[in-house]
């Protein structure tokens, strides 16, 4: 079972959180726990420093347990155990494959909304697995304590809690300040003096649908809606269309997305892939999901260039160069069409407003979780830049700026952004019935 529990500052969660597993250690002899947070160093300033609090609130006896410094784990007298995790996202360890073979009782995260889902996702897996059956502690429990966040948090736990559709196994207990009676007056006094409007919204008031940047263009919700969205066509037939983002040999994934229309129905990636590599892939895609090369783009700056280069006939998307005539958009952007600091800021702002609008979905049912959530981090990351001059022209933060906030580069914002390029430059659109003049006769025609 996973707990979520949280909501506010001051509730009384971390205290929680060692009381729970202070009392397992005692009453289960030899069971073995852990408390993670995204940086250990922090671990030992926070949590395990309000472990230390109510071993002594308890008068518990210091030669009852111990501290392992050198390995990170308070061992007790009767063999229990509490494992102190670093759950950072590692680039040398990005699918947290360190815990892969360890084995616990339960445990508890503690600040979870600054761990990375798959660090949750990996954890779920290593529960139930120490003593469990002996003691029957099942089902294995994990807590996780947090305050009010835009992220995986408030999709997994706090949405599904506030419509009543959380999933078997998953639970959510709103935490505030004023539920902690012994602390609750001082603690208003103290959430009063925060001087940001949404920061005290969030920790006093357990605040959730807040808006976290004035310069973002999409919200949360709508993002979020993205995956249960449903597109009205009426048309029996769609346009497919391929986009693809592209590395090589690095850290930056080469991400593709195929498209009817606007709805998203494949994404896929890959990593580590040459130039040669990518352009068969990309080849080989198009042609099982027979999409017209010239219905197909990928950036056209650094090594995309090369595999535009390759595979003639798809478009090269080229973010710095000018921003284009709209010639199918709302009056609101057609007034504004010049008014774009490039390509790349006017299709960020075209996609963020498709967003809003809830014109586009993401219908891939095989997407996994950590994919999800990446798709959710770049779109969050669609921010205006900040100009003073009201007279300067739209533009969206750098990459070099998002890849500061994210530790990544937006390889899968990026992937849709470019959907909007055929929005503004719309191709030939081939039938896809059979006919001669057809998709089927275009396929048979071009090389291999």
């Amino acid at each position: 079972m996973f707990l979520g529990f949280g909501g506010g500052a001051e509730g009384g969660k971390s205290w929680l959180g060692a009381e729970w597993l202070l009392t397992n250690c005692y009453m289960y002899p030899g069971t073995k726990w852990f408390i993670g947070r995204n940086e250990l160093k922090r671990l030992m300033a926070s949590s395990y420093a309000t472990f230390r609090k109510v071993t002594t609130h308890h008068n518990i006896p210091t030669n009852d347990w111990k501290l392992n410094g050198q390995y990170n784990y308070i061992e007790f007298f009767n063999s229990s155990r509490i494992d102190l995790l670093d759950l950072k996202l590692l680039p040398s360890d990005p699918q947290f494959q360190r815990f892969g073979s360890t084995e616990y009782t339960g445990g508890w995260i503690e600040e979870a909304g600054e761990v990375h889902y798959l660090a949750f996702d990996i954890l779920k897996t290593r529960i139930g697995r120490w003593k469990n059956n002996e003691y029957g502690l099942n089902p294995a429990k994990i807590l996780l304590t947090c305050n009010p966040e835009q992220n995986w948090l408030y999709r997994v736990f706090y949405k599904p809690w506030k419509k009543n559709t959380l999933e078997d196994g998953y639970a959510f207990i709103q935490s505030l300040y004023s539920d902690n009676p012994y602390t609750a007056r001082e603690a208003e006094k103290r959430l009063d003096q925060i001087k940001d409007k949404v920061l005290r919204a969030r920790l006093k008031l357990g605040l959730w649908e807040y808006t976290s940047d004035d310069n973002g263009l999409v919200n949360y919700d709508a993002i979020i809606d993205l995956f249960t969205n449903v597109l009205e066509n009426p048309k029996e037939t769609r346009s497919k269309y391929l986009t693809a983002d592209v590395a090589r040999y690095g850290s930056d994934k080469i991400v593709f997305g195929d498209w009817k229309d606007y709805e998203l129905y494949k994404v896929f990636w890959k990593q580590g892939r040459g130039i040669d590599q990518t352009a068969q892939d990309l080849k080989d895609e198009l042609k099982n999901e027979r999409i017209p090369y010239s219905h197909a783009i990928a950036d056209d700056d650094g090594v995309g260039g090369g595999v535009v280069d390759i595979v003639r006939g798809i478009k090269g998307f080229v973010g710095n160069s000018s921003a284009l005539k709209v010639k199918d958009h709302t009056e609101a952007y057609k007034e504004r069409r010049d008014n774009y600091r490039n390509l790349r800021s006017q299709c960020g702002f075209m996609l963020a407003e498709m967003i809003m609008n809830h014109e586009i979905a993401i219908t891939d049912k095989s997407l996994d979780e950590t994919t999800r959530e990446m798709i959710i981090e770049d779109l969050m990351a669609l921010l205006r830049k900040k100009e003073t001059p009201t007279e300067s022209p739209l533009q969206l933060i750098s990459k070099d700026e998002i890849k500061e906030t994210l530790g990544r580069s937006p390889d899968f914002g990026d992937m849709m952004l470019m959907r909007m390029y055929f929005k503004l430059n719309k191709p030939k659109v081939f039938k896809q019935n059979n006919d001669p003049g057809g998709v089927k006769q275009y396929f048979e025609n071009i090389p291999a």
